[in-house]
């Protein structure tokens, strides 16, 4: 069967979550937002392209600062209104320069920064 980005489940703004995942690694590196040319362009070019919900407009990750993630293969949930994307990122995957956006751990009620910016 074909896939077809339009036959996925987006929400009233037409978006849907997207998860990258470090291909290699596992680890989760960031949460996005995805409109259905946005998942086009990613399948077309192999770079992962989200959609800027401040900007309003295409995003390809690491465009500008070099960090740029790589296709390795992208998932549909069961619902098919969220995408899990398996990449090769190249460097830090957060604009704090952190490998993972999720970087913070809530322990005892009180929030533990678990990583520094990557140098």
């Amino acid at each position: 069967m074909t896939f077809d980005p339009n036959a996925l489940k987006f929400d009233s703004s037409g978006l849907l979550p997207a998860i990258a995942q470090d291909a290699a690694s596992g680890e989760v590196l960031m949460l996005a937002w995805m409109n259905a040319e946005s998942v086009a362009r990613t399948l077309e070019t192999g770079k992962v392209t989200y959609w800027s919900r401040s900007r309003q407009t295409f995003w390809v990750k690491g465009e500008t600062s070099g960090h740029l993630q790589h296709l390795v293969e992208m998932r549909v949930d069961c619902d098919r209104d969220c995408l899990l994307i398996f990449v090769r990122q190249e460097g830090p995957a957060c604009h704090t320069n952190r490998r993972t956006c999720f970087y913070t751990a809530i322990r005892d009620g009180v929030e533990v920064e678990l990583m520094a910016p990557m140098v």
